[in-house]
């Protein structure tokens, strides 16, 4: 059985306990006017968008904007067998060189010696196997990892064994391997931080119900995430991307990165404020000849209010932007593509600044069968969880397809058989509100209720 220091943390929403403020204020970090660059590294199949609110609340805190970097890996979702190539998926190594390039690239323009990581889910087995393996150790002074499989999400005999999330491949096995002379699973010489769920992480689960086998165990446990050597803190009732992207998390990062707790873990809102992004398909890539229009909406119905503020078509690098925004005003982006139709995204008002507002696009899909419309209600940075979540969709508590009892559905998905159009439809979950309108199916036209918090 391995040792794991583990710290159950019970985190308030302006703060952290007194427990984790003495357990991580022990170990060298960076000095209050020192602020090293963050390279923020996704999870599997996701975007630099979902490090929105985490960039926002560094920067409410006093870090530099200009020294937050949150990367779009290509091809983002893992191979089914790591040595063998598949079209759209990436390979452990490809991760982690694209990872290094991404140091670099930081490295080369902040002029800095050392770089902080942070990792989401499968952007931690990169980390890790860039510093482990990549010459990351030289560069990098500091790594948290959020929800991480680092033992693998199941560990059965016969069952995608060289699968990069099997506990039981040689990436894992060799990740793992004890190193120093305390046996530690981390690279030495490094600071490191897990971040996990008490037993709320759909991918650190004993029962393979997550991962399409119900009943049958992973041999995996709740503290799968956990590393020897690293400081591993426990947040209670977190979902597996709330391990990242909850205000809890932020708290924790915060002060293992600089001994004392943030100001706040509220977002502050900024006077101007500029949106952009990239327009991106599933793989990450540029949608090139794309069109994105933006509109102001009525936040109660909807409804346009008036003609659109702004339109661009999207070019070879992707981006969208500038866009000048209102902090106080709710937003429609059309998105119109050649391959995928038009995606309405109705967002909430966004507060501050974002260099990382990606907007991907819905399909209609045979599933959706003779709906006259297609309407989602995601939420990116987390799950949605029936037994914890205060939520509604369109009347509907839980949302459709949300189960009873877990965190593992982050989307819900509405096939409206009425004709009436445009129609209203809301989605609202812990507080949060949104409101947009239906768009006819037949024409290619998908409504996104997207969740920022």
């Amino acid at each position: 059985m391995q040792t794991r220091r583990t710290l159950l943390v019970a985190m308030a929403a302006t703060g952290t306990t007194a427990a984790m403020l003495t357990a991580c204020a022990t170990s060298p970090t960076p000095s209050y006017t020192e602020r090293p660059p963050i390279v923020f590294m996704h999870g599997n199949g996701d975007s630099a968008a979902l490090w929105q609110t985490t960039i926002w609340r560094f920067e409410s805190n006093g870090w530099p904007r200009e020294r937050l970097f949150a990367v779009d890996q290509p091809n983002p979702v893992a191979r089914d067998d790591d040595a063998v190539a598949q079209p759209g998926r990436s390979s452990t190594g490809e991760s982690a060189v694209f990872l290094k390039a991404e140091v670099d690239k930081v490295l080369k323009a902040t002029g800095a010696s050392k770089v902080v990581l942070i990792g989401n889910s499968r952007g931690g087995n990169t980390i890790r196997n860039y510093v482990q393996n990549g010459g990351g150790a030289a560069v990098v002074s500091h790594v948290v990892l959020g929800g991480n499989p680092a033992h693998g999400i199941w560990a059965v005999k016969g069952f995608r064994e060289n699968n990069e999330f099997s506990g039981l491949s040689g990436f894992m096995q060799q990740l793992n391997e004890p190193k120093g002379p305390n046996g530690e699973e981390v690279t030495p010489g490094v600071k490191w931080l897990t971040l996990r769920s008490d037993n709320n992480d759909k991918y650190a689960q004993p029962d393979g119900v997550w991962i399409g086998a119900p009943g049958k165990p992973t041999n995996i446990g709740f503290d799968g995430p956990a590393l020897k050597g690293a400081t591993n803190i426990v947040l209670p009732r977190v979902d597996h991307r709330e391990t990242s992207f909850s205000p809890a998390a932020f708290a924790a990062t915060w002060q293992f990165l600089t001994g004392q707790a943030p100001r706040s873990t509220e977002v502050a809102p900024e006077a101007d404020v500029v949106l952009n992004g990239r327009a991106i398909g599933a793989e990450n890539l540029p949608l090139n000849g794309a069109t994105v229009t933006v509109y102001a909406v009525n936040p109660a119905t909807g409804a346009r209010l008036g003609e659109a503020l702004f339109t661009k078509s999207v070019g070879a690098d992707g981006r969208w932007g500038p866009f000048k925004a209102r902090g106080d005003a709710a937003y429609e982006f059309v998105l119109a593509t050649p391959s995928y139709g038009t995606t309405h995204i109705y967002r909430s008002p966004f507060p501050r600044s974002s260099s990382v507002v990606n907007l991907r696009p819905e399909r209609v899909t045979p599933a959706d069968g003779s709906a006259n419309a297609v309407v989602v209600f995601t939420r990116p940075r987390g799950y949605f969880d029936a037994q914890r979540d205060t939520m509604r969709f369109d009347g509907q508590t839980p949302p459709a397809g949300v189960p009873p009892k877990g965190s593992g559905v982050s989307s819900s998905r509405l096939r409206l058989a009425t004709a009436e159009q445009p129609r209203a439809v809301t989605g609202e979950f812990n507080g949060e509100r949104i409101t947009g309108l239906t768009w006819p199916a037949v024409k290619e036209h998908v409504t996104v209720l997207e969740l920022t918090y």
